[in-house]
């Protein structure tokens, strides 16, 4: 099993939902995150005043998929999120040894 971790923009969230689901992912958890990349961030003006925004919001994506499924779940996040522009995100695939479904004991690929 793999965990896949994936930093994209806020507005792209729906459409890696709907990119997911489409390939059989159908559970996912989201956190509101800020950081920075390359970009290192950007100005904003605010009332006249120009100022440095140096946490960028992001929105964190895990997913914990079947190996069979690592490359299209890659493929379908990362269609999903590309705009072309600066600061699309990452991705980034961790080795998942265990998972266990809580209420009713499941195992491996079957918690999932």
């Amino acid at each position: 099993m793999k965990m896949i971790v994936a930093v994209v923009q806020p507005h792209r969230l729906d459409d890696v939902r709907s990119a997911l689901n489409s390939i059989g992912v159908h559970g996912m958890t989201v956190t509101e995150v800020q950081g920075y990349g390359r970009q290192g961030g950007h100005k904003e003006i605010y009332r006249g005043a120009e100022y440095d925004v140096h946490f960028v919001p992001k929105t964190k994506i895990e997913i914990v998929v079947s190996d069979k499924l690592e490359a299209d779940a890659v493929e379908a996040i990362a269609a999903a999120s590309k705009t072309g522009k600066i600061g699309d995100g990452k991705i980034f695939v961790y080795d998942t040894s265990r998972a266990l479904r809580i209420r009713t004991g499941e195992e491996g690929e079957d918690a999932l």
